[in-house]
């Protein structure tokens, strides 16, 4: 016979994880779908249903690589001073592309499903597993405050030499973040993060690589959009939306970094996906769907998207109950900008 002790801790058991359960359930479905402003009906483009499409998009494949080895290994670099909790939140979302990463839907994993479509001239589809495998803090700015194109391979050579990080040809990448006090040739002004690989004069092979920056404290209402709006917007386009973590810099930083992630690992030597036919500028996965974010977006609409019960927004959830806002990416199967978060 079961003691009558024994009975009510039992009790008390099953009624803290049935507890515990509605309050996980309650924090995934506790939102409201959101568009500040929607666009006239029919006008972003011939396409009916997918954003974004367009019969203009001459997306083409130039026969070389993209990172299908698995898993893509991202050898992190954090130059200047960075607080935990802000690289927490990012290892998050790197963390969070993995389809072993459990989160609710839509989740980072499905946005990553649409990157992963694209081939190889061997039919080799992008890795779906996404890992770090290297970390390197640069905390005394190693190569100064104010970075070029090419000094920033430095900063990944002066990594190399100090971590030190492996020769990982087959499925290594460099990604470099700066933090929101290191200014970038061409930041701001014509950039938010860039990709391309590494040159053996400067860091001893070829590798490649991203960099994105911190715009916190230099043009969040640029590389942090929507979570800040340029003055001219005042009063004549939707407010800023509150970011889901509550960091605008590194709340919009993490849709950059997606941004480059996809484009690399699409096009990591700057010869197999990307539209135009200018190699030095070519036009790809992502910049196809620039500030795009939700169904009905397009032409200056992000779209439709979440907003929870603090009047947080984002479109995605990753590991650890994480939030994310981030930009959609184009699909060589819709013909179209997609992601998780479609209503259509």
């Amino acid at each position: 016979m079961t003691p009558p002790a024994l009975h009510f801790l039992i009790f008390a058991a099953l009624l803290l994880l049935s507890k515990t359960r509605a309050a996980t359930d309650s924090s995934q479905t506790e939102y409201t779908l959101t568009n500040p402003k929607l666009p006239p009906p029919n006008t972003l483009s011939t396409s009916k249903k997918y954003e974004g499409s367009s019969d203009l998009v001459n997306l083409r494949y130039h026969m070389g690589p993209v990172l299908s080895s698995s898993p893509i290994n991202i050898y992190l670099v954090w130059y200047g001073r960075w607080p935990n909790y802000q690289k927490l939140l990012i290892k998050d979302f790197i963390l969070s592309i993995s389809p072993a990463a459990a989160a609710a839907k839509p989740s980072v994993s499905d946005w990553w499903r649409t990157v992963s479509l694209y081939t190889d001239q061997t039919g080799a589809n992008v890795s779906r597993t996404v890992l770090i495998a290297g970390e390197h803090s640069d905390h005394l700015y190693s190569h100064g405050k104010s970075l070029t194109r090419l000094s920033v391979q430095q900063v990944i050579g002066t990594a190399v030499e100090s971590a030190p990080f492996p020769v990982d040809h087959k499925n290594g990448i460099f990604l470099i973040l700066t933090a929101d006090d290191v200014t970038m040739q061409d930041y701001c002004r014509a950039v938010c993060g860039f990709h391309y690989f590494t040159f053996p004069s400067m860091v001893g092979y070829t590798m490649p690589y991203a960099w994105i920056g911190n715009s916190a404290k230099q043009c969040p209402e640029v590389c942090s959009y929507p979570f800040a709006v340029p003055g001219y917007m005042a009063g004549g386009g939707p407010a800023a939306l509150k970011p889901p973590n509550g960091d605008v810099g590194v709340d919009g930083m993490i849709s950059v970094i997606a941004h480059e992630l996809a484009e690399l690992s699409t096009n990591p030597l700057v010869n197999a996906w990307y539209a135009g036919e200018d190699p030095t500028a070519p036009t790809e996965i992502g910049d196809l769907c620039e500030g795009l974010y939700g169904t009905g977006g397009g032409g200056g609409y992000i779209g439709q998207v979440m907003r929870d019960n603090k009047g947080r927004t984002f479109n995605m959830n990753g590991r650890r109950g994480r939030r994310f806002m981030v930009q959609w990416v184009w699909s060589p199967v819709l013909k179209a900008c997609a992601g998780p978060n479609a209503l259509d």
